[in-house]
């Protein structure tokens, strides 16, 4: 039989795969120690059990109270026995009997070994419910382990020993995956069960499509740009709604990223599944305007009360606000968190609707509904290829761009430059507002209106 140096020695090898301190270590052999002693005397045992941190020694006493009449033999003893040993022994002393590790019977030591190993899972169980119980909404790496009844389960990188696993439901039905293959995922809850607490995790959860922003998005990660809010049918389509807390920094441009390379890896992670950048805003109105893209919309009404949106769109723009089996709707009305009734002009007309809502539009609405693509813009076809390659395609996606920015796709020269930002400026100037040219020609016009008003006797006419 091993001897106690041995035997500490294998308990420390295995505290050292488990992280375990010398301290815990320590005491899980004490705990050992004292079911095997349980096994031997009985389960109200009492001992001091002192290890030799050097030597791996550990020196085992059992302790038993003196008493008249033994009711419970593992922590009493007669004083009658006891006085065989040292005849000064009285009632109520306690006697100290020395035990050798190397007297431990094979029961006991596979006592000690149980106890120690559940011990050790009860530590690690412990460890993995405080570690990951704040992390949910977090990124998960690891590797496939196996399938098992539709169900993949996960051995993370960071917790090869914690019980992770994506059930069939938060899978993407789109994907395949073998054994060994990397995987990704979000941790969406920690379950309790009787082998201990289980992660849960999931590639089906918007929480997942906000988690890969997160890493790819260095302003969301900072806290500069928000997601408000997130919808998604899993391998079709997701939208999202961005706030930025700092005014010079554009959101929707902060995740698409220099020439979509960021908002690309967001796809190539979820295999393809499409995905909406739109600007978040706490008007309802606005907000419905802006979930409803690509489509333009003409006119939207609200209904706070009934919290329904009323959106009315040009008929050359309903099958895109509806989207393929009404997708598009569908989860704009979940992104806002309103119902979005849709209806077409016509629709709209036939229905005897008031014509009003086709009056002019406010210099907001012809914000929103202001974007185009770029192909109806007077650009040189090498230049929307530049553009498009970089994922520009629409007017608004450009519009906040500067010279620099342009100049950082490649393709783009210096007098390209300069033309997309003359078009730009000739594109947004609001009706009621005035060039430095034409405020300059204005003032002009005024002095000599004022001139000619003035008589000789430099009184003005009446």
């Amino acid at each position: 039989m091993a001897n106690a140096a041995q035997i500490v020695a294998a308990f420390r090898d295995v505290a050292a795969t488990k992280s375990l301190t010398d301290e815990e270590m320590a005491d899980l052999v004490k705990d050992g120690i004292l079911a095997g002693l349980a096994r031997i005397h009985g389960p109200t045992v009492q001992a001091e059990i002192d290890i030799d941190e050097d030597t791996g020694d550990f020196d085992i006493v059992v302790l038993r109270r003196v008493v008249q009449e033994v009711e419970d033999p593992a922590c009493e003893i007669s004083l009658e026995e006891a006085r065989w040993d040292d005849d000064t022994f009285e009632v109520g002393d306690v006697m100290e009997i020395p035990v050798n590790f190397g007297d431990f019977g094979r029961n006991a030591v596979m006592a000690v070994k149980q106890r120690i190993v559940q011990r050790v899972r009860e530590n690690e169980r412990d460890r993995i419910r405080e570690e990951f119980a704040d992390r949910v909404g977090e990124l998960l790496s690891g590797e496939l382990q196996q399938i098992e009844r539709g169900k993949l389960v996960v051995m993370l990188n960071l917790a090869r020993d914690a019980d992770a696993i994506i059930p069939w439901k938060d899978q993407n039905p789109r994907e395949r995956f073998r054994q060994g293959d990397p995987i990704r995922a979000v941790l969406k809850k920690v379950d309790e069960t009787p082998k201990g607490p289980r992660l849960i995790l999931s590639r089906a959860d918007p929480l997942f499509v906000a988690a890969l922003f997160k890493l790819e998005v260095p302003e969301i990660y900072q806290g500069i740009v928000e997601i408000r809010e997130i919808s998604r049918e899993v391998g079709g389509r997701t939208k999202i709604a961005v706030y930025s807390r700092d005014e010079s920094i554009d959101p929707v441009g902060a995740c698409v990223g220099l020439k979509g390379s960021r908002v690309q890896a967001v796809v190539n992670e979820l295999g393809g599944e499409r995905i909406d950048i739109v600007p978040w805003h706490p008007d309802p109105e606005v907000f419905a305007r802006r979930a409803l893209a690509p489509a333009r919309v003409s006119k939207v009404l609200s209904d706070p009360e009934r919290q329904v949106i009323t959106a009315i769109v040009d008929e050359d723009q309903l099958s895109l606000a509806i989207g393929r089996n009404g997708q598009n709707v569908r989860l704009a009305s979940q992104l806002i968190g309103w119902q979005i009734d849709l209806y077409g002009s016509r629709e709209w007309v036939e229905r005897g609707a008031d014509l009003s809502v086709f009056s002019e539009p406010t210099v907001d609405e012809q914000y929103e509904t202001s974007d185009f693509p770029l192909s109806e813009l007077a650009l040189r076809p090498p230049v929307l290829a530049a553009l498009s390659e970089a994922g520009y395609d629409t007017f608004l996606q450009i519009i906040d761009l500067e010279r620099r920015d342009f100049l950082g796709i490649s393709g783009i020269g210096e007098e390209d430059a300069d033309r997309l930002l003359q078009l730009i400026d000739e594109l947004t100037v609001v009706e009621g507002e005035l060039t430095v040219e034409e405020a300059s020609e204005e003032e002009s016009t005024d002095a000599d209106e004022s001139a000619e008003g003035d008589d000789s006797d430099g009184e003005p006419d009446a």
